[in-house]
């Protein structure tokens, strides 16, 4: 069951479109968005590199460009501790590069996932104080690292962090009439860059780690005379990560994607490259889409079942042939995590079917399923049955998990209030990790679900509508214009549609795979339209033929009149035939 739900925001949308030169429609789609105000609109349709915020204006960044300098000029060997995901990956990337721009002497550590777990800690700490580490660097990493911290100043190191996280808080009495109030906790670091802090003036607060890191070299880079120029070499990393850690596509976040798309279809960094031809893409071609989901899956895989220092390894390659060869390793490492991905969740939702059904929050305990696949499987729980998902795996010292959230649920917050069962925490509002012991897996469970106060109505899916458009109303010109709107993704989804009462003059299954539906339609006023459906044929064929009967699903399948009517929500592409140039629709949903 799924609720169909147009957005209606209002606004002067004639007005808008004359002011920008677009149609009242596409006018809408800008609003449907909460971009609000002429600014906002000008930024959100044609904002340049020359839009982004001001680094100085986060807390704390030209004190730790400071001492990067003072460090650089003493010639102290520097600790870059990243993470193994995509943000990590790339984050560690830009320290590293930017600096050995400014003379800096420079190693990474990016943990392995199964021996070090997430981020900073102490095995890491005495790892680079054994080394003669004068200072470590974390980045996408290291705000709620208290006591690791504290540990490395306890042996004389300089802590310098560069983070996006949730910053960790306790909740006291003491608010007005008996309320709670949150105290924000900060470690002993010489300095703290990340935008989430309470007391930090930056306007945008969704950056993701690499980004964060990249406005900490930006103010480098001022210090050392660098061209700002330069430094904008980063922005196809930072699109790469803003898009591989699902941040939102909104704001700042929206121009840094754009711009870095920009830059990355004509990358000179052969790694990049390679990635992208042994995926058999085009590099002129990339979009937001192929980073989500083709490209990123690739440095993730590598973080996930190997070690990511494989990852950062092809992006620092110069060599081009050698950079062929880790991407092929990286390629095919992803086709191992999808194929323990599929089993992984089908578990997953064989265990939510037979005792977990009526629970709010799910919590499925895998011991067996690898650990790095734990918020993937999670992911996709979530999206199958709407609910909050926590996927648990035995690990060498207890038991580790990833959580996804739904609309409405600060998976963060909640695990705040559990905090005593963890030995280890941390995330956002729609994803987090957690460490604990097996013995306290059902008292967590238990206590998740005590303190979920989500309603039954919430976990029904909303399909979000933005116009209910009649199918034979949008043009190429349309198409080309909501092309403005890119790119898409989190924050920012494609613009979805809707029309009813559609007749079915034919239906064909194509594709090499025969996993396509092509569907000719008619509209109510008897206008012929061309759509497709990308999704469960086997699905669509059962649902109309149990609702009409086989005999006129047969007929729609032959070309013959027959009593089908569709519903449908769906988004918009131009299909090029012989030359010739259509809209079709791509069907998402139906009734």
């Amino acid at each position: 069951m799924e609720r169909w739900v147009e957005i209606k925001k209002g606004a002067d949308f004639a007005a808008l479109a004359r002011r920008f030169g677009i149609s009242p429609a596409t006018a809408r789609l800008i609003r449907n968005r909460e971009v609000i105000g002429e600014e906002a609109v000008r930024k959100y349709l044609y904002g340049t590199a020359d839009d982004l915020y001001d680094p100085h204006l986060l807390k704390d960044g030209e004190r730790l460009a400071d001492m990067l300098c003072e460090k650089i000029a003493a010639g102290a060997p520097i600790r870059i501790i990243g993470d193994y995901d995509i943000d990590g990956v790339m984050s560690s990337y830009i320290l590293y590069r930017g600096l050995q721009r400014c003379g800096g002497n420079a190693s990474v550590r990016i943990p392995d996932r199964m021996r070090d777990g997430y981020g900073i800690n102490e095995h890491l700490i005495d790892e680079a104080y054994g080394e003669g580490m004068d200072t470590i660097l974390t980045c996408d990493n290291g705000i709620a690292a208290l006591n690791e911290i504290a540990h490395a100043k306890e042996l004389g190191m300089t802590v310098l962090v560069t983070d996006h996280h949730e910053v960790p808080y306790e909740e006291q009495e003491g608010g007005e009439q008996g309320q709670r109030v949150r105290r924000y906790l900060r470690s002993a670091a010489d300095a703290v860059v990340n935008p989430k802090q309470p007391d930090c003036p930056y306007p945008y607060k969704e950056l993701c780690g690499a980004a964060v890191a990249w406005k900490v070299i930006l103010l480098l880079y001022e210090r050392c005379h660098i061209a700002r120029e330069e430094g904008l070499d980063f922005l196809e990393q930072v699109a790469f990560a803003t898009v591989g850690d699902v941040m939102d596509l909104t704001d700042e976040n929206r121009i840094l994607v754009k711009e870095g798309l920009m830059r990355l279809r004509h990358t000179q960094n052969p790694g990049m490259r390679a990635l992208i031809l042994q995926n058999q893409l085009v590099p002129e071609q990339i979009t937001a889409y192929h980073i989500g989901f083709v490209l990123g899956p690739c440095i993730n895989a590598s973080g996930r079942l190997e070690t990511a220092r494989k990852a950062l390894g092809l992006f620092l390659e110069r060599d081009p042939y050698e950079a062929e060869q880790i991407a092929r390793n990286l390629v095919e490492l992803n086709q191992q995590r999808k194929a323990m991905t599929i089993e992984g969740t089908e578990r997953a939702l064989q265990i939510v079917e037979e005792g977990q059904a009526g629970e709010k929050v799910l919590v499925i305990y895998l011991p067996d399923v690898h650990e790095s696949l734990a918020g993937i499987i999670a992911g996709r729980v979530r999206e199958a049955k709407n609910h909050p998902a926590f996927v648990l795996t035995r690990s060498e010292d207890g038991v580790k998990g990833s959580g996804r959230s739904v609309e409405g649920y600060s998976m963060y917050e909640e695990l705040c209030r559990c905090r005593e069962l963890f030995t280890k925490f941390g995330g956002h509002p729609m994803a987090a990790g957690i460490s604990l012991h097996e013995e306290d897996v059902p008292v967590f469970r238990e206590k998740i679900n005590a303190y979920c106060e989500l309603t039954e109505e919430e976990f029904i899916p909303k399909i979000k509508i933005d116009i209910v458009m009649p199918a034979a109303y949008p043009t190429v010109e349309l198409v080309r214009e909501i092309a403005l709107l890119e790119p898409f993704g989190k924050g920012n989804v494609k613009p979805q549609f809707a029309d009813r009462n559609l007749s079915v003059i034919r239906a064909n299954v194509v594709g090499k795979n025969k996993n396509v539906l092509k569907l000719s339609l008619r509209t109510e006023t008897g206008a012929r339209v061309d759509a497709v459906y990308f999704g469960d044929i086997e699905a669509w064929e059962r649902y109309y033929g149990e609702k009409y009967g086989e005999q006129e699903l047969m007929a729609a399948f032959r070309g013959q009149e027959n009593r089908i009517r569709m519903s449908v929500v769906y988004t918009l592409e131009i299909n090029e035939y012989q030359g010739m140039e259509r809209v079709q629709l791509v069907i998402r949903n139906y009734q």
